[in-house]
């Protein structure tokens, strides 16, 4: 899975931008960045704020991709992924739950 690179992909080509472009901006080498693009590296968490600056992007999609792919990379090969990840879902909204004022 390679939502994230997919994307970041997808805009800078939109944008006609140039991997080198991108890259400098990003303070990386152009290799690098095609490694993230192509799902062969991640990048860093700060480095997905960059992106969604350089490309004009909604900064909560891309983190969202790029979560989803951090997850992805942990639960692929287990049989109780779906089982997991529901779990994982409910304590997500229960900690997001309001306190009770008293």
């Amino acid at each position: 899975m390679n939502k994230f690179g997919d994307r970041v992909r997808e805009l800078r080509e939109q944008q006609n931008l140039l991997q080198r472009q991108v890259a400098g901006k990003l303070d990386i080498d152009t290799p690098m960045l095609s490694k993230i693009e192509r799902g062969e590296r991640r990048a860093k968490r700060e480095q997905v704020i960059t992106f969604s600056e350089i490309l004009s992007a909604d900064q909560n999609e891309l983190i969202t991709l790029w979560l989803a792919d951090r997850v992805y990379e942990i639960v692929k090969d287990e049989d109780l992924a779906t089982d997991a990840l529901k779990v994982a879902e409910k304590e997500c909204e229960y900690s997001k739950k309001p306190i009770a004022k008293a």
